[in-house]
């Protein structure tokens, strides 16, 4: 592990590859062999990845492919969130996400449920915002949401078997729960309660359904506040017997905090958050897997071995939990990943992203092998 952090230090102002290095690229530097599903399969493990219903993943045959080669779990990237699903009030619009579904399962592949609930504001459908609670707001969110969670629930049944329940609750810049059209209305603890019904509801009317909180929470100095929101949050559901299990592990790893990289600090922040969350008794699972490498040199070859630096160390200890047992990307290649159109923190020198195991031309990078070796190297999960 130290290994590897050293190397990060050394790319971000390499122009070289630096002398003694060069055992670690060549380890990272396979193609694809094995598909990475079999490997997590050999260890109690599902792989799989976001995918998105436009032309450049669902519908790219060759991407299509891939997925199917690699992944044996997929996750809608939009298509099942409630702005997707209901872009007006009562206009349910379930075609693209079903054709994602169809298509897993006839190659054999779980799918995931996201989101029910995305708390950030800008991110509820436009028309709640206008929405009219009555004389008793209260119990007018209350009837929203059971509508909500019922017809989506009752649309997919028992073919979804994890569902986000809840989505990024938790404002890292102070840690407390964000606010929305839905949270005011339930008046003074009104976040919480809203939250608390949420997975109610959906263990009301998704009864067989895995149910997770989902954030991006991260080991650095940043998302420290995040970091104890999150527990604070998680600790609180608990104490109220709410129905939350697992705890979803965005994983954009990276470089996103502007500190500098502390590295087995970071880490060891990282397994204390996980060792907390553990020992209250909640799941984990990888929902979103990529790698930021803002801050990584130009060149491709040093920048790609750096990501799969940066991928091994997250991985190691991450996967070393053996409650943990689905490993989402959040994209298996370069050109289709959100990160190429994230303006909040782009690369200075404004070139493209390589945050995927593939790149734009679906050649397999050191960040594959790398989580190929990770994978190989975890604790087995019981049956």
């Amino acid at each position: 592990m130290t290994t590897r952090r050293t190397l990060l230090r050394a790319l971000a102002g390499a122009t070289l590859l630096p002398t003694g290095l060069q055992a670690f690229a060549a380890s990272t530097a396979g193609g694809a062999d094995e598909a990475l599903k079999d490997i997590a399969k050999r260890k109690g493990l599902r792989f799989g990845t976001a995918v998105g219903s436009g032309k450049n993943q669902f519908g790219d045959p060759a991407y299509r492919a891939l997925v199917e080669r690699e992944c044996n779990i997929i996750v809608a990237e939009n298509e099942m969130k409630w702005q997707a699903l209901e872009p007006a009030r009562d206009a349910m619009r379930f075609g693209p996400a079903d054709a994602m579904l169809a298509w897993a399962s006839d190659k054999g592949m779980a799918m995931r449920g996201h989101n029910l609930f995305w708390q950030a504001e800008k991110w509820l459908p436009a028309w709640i915002a206008k929405e009219d609670f009555g004389s008793e707001p209260r119990r007018g969110a209350e009837r929203l949401m059971r509508k909500h969670v019922q017809t989506v629930c009752a649309h997919y049944g028992t073919r979804i078997q994890s569902w986000d329940v809840v989505n990024e609750a938790v404002d890292p810049a102070d840690g407390k729960l964000r606010q929305n059209a839905l949270t005011r209305p339930f008046g003074a603890a009104g976040e919480i309660e809203q939250i608390d019904l949420a997975f109610r509801l959906a263990r009301e009317y998704a009864p067989h359904a895995q149910l997770v909180y989902n954030d991006y929470m991260r080991g650095d100095t940043g998302s420290a506040k995040h970091r104890a929101g999150v527990l604070a949050m998680l600790a609180e559901l608990k104490k109220r017997g709410s129905p939350v299990q697992a705890l979803g592990l965005q994983s954009h790893i990276g470089s996103w905090d502007e500190s500098a990289d502390r590295g087995k600090e970071d880490l060891l922040q990282w397994r204390r958050f996980l060792d907390e969350v553990t020992g209250m008794g909640y799941d984990l699972l990888i929902t979103e897997f990529d790698v930021n490498d803002r801050r990584l040199p130009a060149d491709i070859a040093q920048r790609d071995l750096g990501v799969a630096a940066a991928a091994r160390d997250y991985l190691d200890l991450t996967l070393s939990y053996p409650r943990l047992r689905d490993f989402l990307l959040w994209g298996m290649a370069d050109h289709i990943s959100w990160l190429q159109t994230w303006d909040e923190a782009p690369r200075t020198d404004k070139l493209p992203m390589r945050p995927c195991p593939y790149d734009a031309q679906l050649r397999a990078k050191p960040l594959r092998q790398a989580i190929a070796d990770a994978m190989r190297s975890m604790p087995a999960r019981q049956a």
